[in-house]
């Protein structure tokens, strides 16, 4: 049975829109707020099902309260951890998950699980209700939410919002073993990062220690998928498989010891860098990836016009280039050897801050 607004609730609704509408032309981003608003006019016009209008009610509302509780921590970055929620506290998987959690937490960043049982509950534990948050989402089974989460949590109404929202707010990607829920979120990941959807970030498989879960699952990749022809040698480059925290966490902090971000500017992809590199870095920059440019060499650039929206990064140094937006395991390594080669000792070793944006 459809329930029509009260007439308070159509006044209170015109209200808040002529307001927006009056603050329009000032707002940052008003162009996407004015296409967004012509969208949902657009769609009351059409013969819309009910269905269809109660799928975009709650993919507004799981955007709307999800933006909200990450927009306080935007600045630090964010693991996502996934894993199985039927792993027991008992066993060598849980463990490792609330070690390395702790782990990275220890460096600054900050964790993000699926707010339920298992992995999801032992990554809230390592890293503490302060730097944790929880994403959870009714289940009839399962799924039913940690107790080392605090503020930092929300219910999602649906699935593929809740995952928009682990890629979106995520600088990396931890997995642990898990089912079918686990395997998905990586391919899913695996994918996007794959195809230049998902900006670069680490992806770590970790396993218990001396465990081979991981490594089984390489082993299917390379056998039916590499050697068929299905996916490339660098696609192998897209992730880390370790059973040791200690290295899984170093993985992604030195990440973004050098490299802080990227973006594209047409057909310009730009690296910003969290310090310049030399001559002769950049020389053997050009030298070992000339094979993914499309023209032209990696050059220096200062920040281009397109990026004056993001006011806190523009005196980052940055490096532009021409990539052909395929071999995105390639730029992988290419942002790796950007982190590994240092010449500048007193660079090198001065305090810097991966975890921050």
């Amino acid at each position: 049975m459809t329930t029509s607004p009260k007439p308070e609730e159509l006044t209170k609704l015109k209200a808040d829109l002529h307001r927006l509408l009056d603050r329009l032309p000032e707002l940052e981003n008003n162009d996407l707020i004015q296409s967004s608003l012509e969208a949902i006019a657009l769609l009351s016009q059409n013969p819309t099902e009910r269905l269809d209008w109660k799928l975009i009610s709650g993919s507004l509302q799981d955007f709307q309260k999800a933006i909200a509780l990450f927009h306080p921590h935007a600045s630090t970055r964010k693991v996502s951890i996934f894993g199985s929620a039927r792993t027991l506290p008992t066993t060598p998987e849980y463990q490792q998950a609330i070690d390395f959690a702790q782990c990275i937490s220890a460096k600054g960043f900050m964790v993000i699980t699926g707010g339920g049982g298992g992995i999801m509950a032992a990554g809230n534990q390592g890293a503490g209700k302060e730097h944790s948050f929880g994403l959870n989402i009714s289940l009839p089974f399962e799924q039913v939410a940690n107790g080392y989460v605090n503020d930092k949590f929300m219910n999602f109404k649906y699935f593929f919002t809740r995952k928009l929202f682990f890629l979106k707010e995520s600088d990396a990607i931890a997995l642990f073993p898990g089912g079918f829920g686990t395997q998905d979120e990586f391919f899913e990941c695996l994918t996007l990062c794959q195809t230049g959807k998902a900006t670069p970030r680490p992806l770590v498989l970790i396993d218990k220690p001396g465990g081979d879960y991981w490594q089984q699952w390489d082993a299917y990749i390379q056998k039916h998928l590499l050697t068929r022809g299905l996916i490339t040698e660098g696609d192998l480059n897209l992730y880390v498989i370790t059973d040791k925290v200690e290295r899984a966490c170093q993985a992604i902090h030195d990440f973004y010891k050098v490299y802080h971000s990227s973006r594209w500017v047409k057909n310009l992809f730009v690296v910003r860098l969290n310090f310049d590199i030399s001559d002769a870095h950049l020389d053997r920059l050009n030298q070992n990836f000339s094979d993914v440019l499309v023209q032209g060499r990696i050059q220096r650039s200062a920040a281009l016009p397109q990026e004056k929206r993001e006011p806190h990064i523009l005196s980052l140094p940055r490096l532009v280039m021409y990539f052909n937006q395929r071999n995105y395991g390639r730029l992988q390594q290419l942002i790796l050897e950007i982190n590994q080669t240092c010449d500048d000792e007193i660079l090198c070793h001065s305090e810097y801050h991966p975890e921050s944006k």
